[in-house]
C-alpha cells in the first residue's frame, strides 16, 4: 500500500516549463521503479517516462524525449517531472505511478503499475 500524491501542475503558454512532483508515502519508495502517464479529455492515458529505483535507467515517449526529464530523490521519497519547451499538446492530467515489481524493469504499460496518484492538470495555451 502506498499513496502518492502529485503537484506543480498549472496553465503556462507554449514553450515555457513546469516542474511536477510526486510524494510517496511508506518506506519502500526506493524499491519501486516510477513512472509518469499523461491522459488528454477523450484520449487513452499514455505513456510519459519512467526511472530506475537507483535513477540508473530512463525511458521516454518519443515526442517528450529532449524536452522532459525524469528523476528521483529517494531521501526525499520523491519522484519529478521537469517539462521544457511544452507545446499545446502536452496538456493533459498528469499522473505518478509506482512499479513494485522486483523485475527490474522499466515498464512503459499502465497495467504493470501498482499504485497511482490522483493527478494533476496541465494545460499548455499557444
Amino acid at each position: 500500500q502506498v499513496q502518492l500524491v502529485e503537484s506543480g501542475g498549472g496553465l503556462v503558454q507554449a514553450g515555457g516549463s513546469l516542474r511536477l512532483s510526486c510524494a510517496a508515502s511508506g518506506r519502500a519508495f526506493n524499491s519501486y521503479n516510477m513512472g509518469w502517464f499523461r491522459q488528454a479529455p477523450g484520449k487513452e492515458r499514455e505513456f510519459v517516462a519512467a526511472i530506475s529505483r537507483n535513477s540508473g535507467s530512463r525511458y521516454y515517449r518519443g515526442s517528450v524525449k529532449g524536452r522532459f526529464t525524469i528523476s528521483r530523490d529517494n531521501a526525499q521519497n520523491t519522484v519529478y517531472l521537469q517539462m521544457n519547451s511544452l507545446k499545446p499538446e502536452d496538456t493533459a492530467v498528469y499522473y505518478c505511478a509506482a512499479d513494485r515489481s522486483v523485475v527490474g524493469l522499466l515498464m512503459d504499460a499502465g497495467d504493470e503499475y501498482d499504485y497511482w496518484g490522483q493527478g494533476t492538470q496541465v494545460t499548455v495555451s499557444s
